[in-house]
């Protein structure tokens, strides 16, 4: 039964694609780190602490959120060619696989959040909502990918208030940007399953705007994530590896956008991937813009 146990749990995990994990990771390690730069910790200990449950938190979250995903959605992805082979419609991973890795996710959040200071635990409930609801919004709204950007965009957010127990205006660009970033490339994402949702009467953007609606919507939300990113750096006089890392990731969402053009679907899982490194970039930039500093005379 353990074994039976074990395998459940690796299917798990290869059904809500695990290691996507790395395309918000790095923008909450940015709230982190700015956090880190406002508050410093007492130590280097102290500091390397609170970033691994940062993590694990954020791990956590999405984990916990795309399972529940995974298991209210079961029903629709049986019905739609592209999901019809998931573990979760296939039974190979159960239901009561599913609800006990929801569970103990959403547990390992609340226990990081709890380790790290009051407001953050305070707040994780409203974190679990988030990325919970996310899941029924195709059932009523169009924006439904705005609302998933919204509910990763709080990542950042949610970092920076784990670190130094409060609020400011930072954090918030940063989340915004997230929000847009997140929901210009849902909805590039989502074309592929326009005719599905119009079929079973579900909500987007491809389906209520149809692909070139849907395509300037993108371009708007992405072309306002960019603005966001240069703000940022204004805001705070970040120095030049940060804004290395603006540009590069500018030219790689316009790069994006190249690849699908009029909404050839042929190349959407090489434009969905490429947000991997977007992220990444932006945040070995401001690791470097931090480092440039930390040197400096």
């Amino acid at each position: 039964m353990a074994a039976g146990t074990a395998q459940g749990v690796v299917k798990f995990l290869e059904l809500i694609k695990f290691s996507h994990t790395v395309f918000a990771l790095p923008f909450a390690l940015m709230g982190a780190v700015l956090g880190l730069a406002v508050a410093p910790p007492q130590s280097w200990r102290e500091g390397g602490w609170m970033l691994l449950l940062v993590v694990v938190a954020m791990g956590g979250a999405r984990t916990g959120a795309m399972g529940f995903n995974r298991l209210v959605d079961r029903h629709f992805d049986r019905k739609n060619p592209r999901t019809a082979l998931r573990p979760s419609v296939t039974g190979e991973v159960s239901v009561p696989v599913m609800v006990g890795m929801i569970f103990a996710s959403y547990a390992v959040l609340v226990l990081c959040a709890y380790l790290l200071n009051p407001l953050a635990f305070a707040l994780s409930p409203v974190a679990i909502f988030l990325v919970s609801f996310y899941s029924y919004t195709k059932r009523f709204t169009a924006w439904c990918h705005l609302f998933l950007g919204l509910a990763i965009g709080t990542s950042p957010i949610a970092a920076w208030i784990a670190i130094t127990g409060e609020l400011a205006l930072a954090p918030l660009v940063l989340g915004l940007s997230v929000m847009t970033w997140i929901a210009g490339f849902d909805i590039l994402y989502a074309l592929q399953d326009r005719d599905f949702d119009l079929q079973e009467g579900l909500s987007s953007i491809p389906a209520r705007l149809g692909v070139t609606g849907a395509l300037w919507v993108a371009r708007l939300l992405h072309l306002g994530c960019i603005g966001l990113w240069f703000f940022l750096g204004l805001h705070l006089g970040l120095l030049w590896p940060y804004w290395l890392g603006a540009v590069a990731g500018a030219g790689m969402l316009l790069y994006e956008h190249g690849l699908i053009g009029k909404g050839d679907l042929s190349k959407v899982n090489l434009a969905f991937n490429l947000n991997g490194w977007i992220s990444t970039t932006l945040f070995v930039a401001l690791l470097g813009e931090k480092l440039l500093r930390l040197l400096a005379p």
